[in-house]
């Protein structure tokens, strides 16, 4: 079989637990390159033995951060740039979409629909499928948001998480779902959402209220994350937002359709919208401490 001519961005830290079966999901592409950031773990011997390029990235505080850093820096074989993190997965018909893509005049990048496992099933609706990031671009035309933390605080970490793309240029959206495994259990889903409220809570009025040029536009209309990021900013002044939160999971994005895993995770969602209320009250109180 043909390898794609595309070349595939995983960024990584300690993902001895992920790395083997996310790059052999990757094997369709021409080009792996593993970006990693002093792991400890075995997990660059692991992407070594699998074929994968691995390419060391020592964060200084600053901007870039790793995903940008490695655009701008790596010398890419090809001019089409797949973004897959550790924990995610490309199945067999994605993969093929991809190949397709690719090849369509005009288009300069391409939305995948992340699937997310949650307690051992998928989740179908709730508000988490689709999902639709921006990771197949042409790799000089799309850079990821920057997104200002306080000087000195480096708890947001060296990667781009939370950030999205912003491309210059057209991009559309591809069908076949891309495998997301990144809550294995429901104790690294509170620790991982306990850091994200962290992150929200220190960014909450820069990213909602002072937008800079940098930063992904929200916009009622827009896309698919320029409406979310749009409905946060209006739900900001809201009372009663936990259980809004809830309802609008629930019942509006049908999470009772996914039965008690739907259940939970909307009521966990309620649960983190609660927490980073608390902390964004928090740093106003005590702003620095």
């Amino acid at each position: 079989m043909d390898k794609i001519p595309v070349s595939v961005l995983v960024p990584v830290k300690n993902e001895i637990a992920n790395i083997r079966d996310c790059l052999r999901t990757l094997a369709f592409a021409d080009e792996i390159v593993v970006v990693d950031s002093a792991s400890t773990d075995g997990t660059v011997v692991v992407a070594e033995e699998m074929g994968a390029r691995v390419v060391q990235f020592r964060w200084d505080g600053k901007f870039p951060r790793k995903k940008n850093w490695a655009l701008e820096r790596v010398p890419w074989r090809h001019e089409w740039v797949l973004i897959v993190d550790a924990d995610e997965r490309i199945p067999p018909a994605l993969a093929r979409e991809i190949g397709e893509a690719i090849q369509r005049p005009g288009l300069d990048g391409f939305f995948l629909n992340r699937r997310f496992w949650f307690l051992g099933g998928w989740i179908g609706h709730c508000g988490y499928f689709p999902s639709w990031n921006l990771r197949l671009f042409r790799h000089r035309l799309g850079r990821y948001e920057k997104v200002e933390m306080p000087a000195g605080d480096h708890s947001a970490g060296d990667n781009e998480v939370h950030e999205h793309v912003l491309l210059d240029g057209r991009s559309d959206y591809l069908r076949a779902p891309m495998d997301h495994y990144a809550f294995p259990t429901y104790a690294i889903w509170i620790e991982k959402h306990n850091r994200y409220s962290d992150w929200e809570a220190t960014v909450a009025h820069d990213l909602h209220e002072d937008r800079g040029v940098d930063t992904l536009a929200d916009a009622p209309l827009g896309s698919p994350l320029a409406r979310k990021r749009w409905l946060k900013r209006i739900a900001r002044g809201l009372p009663g937002r936990p259980w809004l939160r809830f309802l609008y999971h629930y019942v509006l994005k049908q999470g009772f359709r996914d039965g008690w895993r739907g259940w939970v995770l909307c009521r966990s969602l309620a649960w983190y919208e609660w927490v980073g209320q608390v902390k964004t009250r928090e740093r106003k109180l005590h702003p620095g401490g």
